[in-house]
């Protein structure tokens, strides 16, 4: 099978493609809910692209190095470690995250995004 990315012109409308959201561990769950869905979309020089999204509630997360935009909802972003101020994302946000910061995503409305790790 070729993937996405092997493949020249082939296209993903990473907005309104499928995916299908499992339910978060309860030891990261703050609040709700939440469930997140990824759709890997391969390796593109040495990094790996795809769409994430989660539903409205509160995480923890352990990040990895990783620029997103985000493409649709809306989600506060607290730096647990290191301290830094919060953030709040919707679309158009383009962020940049370093591994092994803890961060406590709050999502108000559906959050997905598109991802470079």
């Amino acid at each position: 099978m070729i993937s996405p990315l092997d493949a020249a012109g082939v296209v993903t409308d990473a907005l309104h493609e499928r995916l299908f959201p499992d339910p978060l561990p309860a030891e990261v769950v703050r609040a709700g809910a939440p469930r997140t869905g990824i759709r890997e979309l391969g390796a593109f020089a040495g990094v790996e692209l795809g769409i994430w999204e989660m539903t409205e509630g509160a995480a923890v997360d352990t990040e990895t190095d990783e620029v997103f935009i985000v493409l649709a909802g809306r989600a506060r972003i607290d730096f647990v470690e290191p301290p830094l101020p919060t953030i709040e994302v919707r679309a158009g946000s383009v962020v940049r995250l370093a591994a092994g910061m803890q961060t406590l995503w709050s999502v108000h409305e559906t959050l997905r995004k598109v991802y470079v790790a």
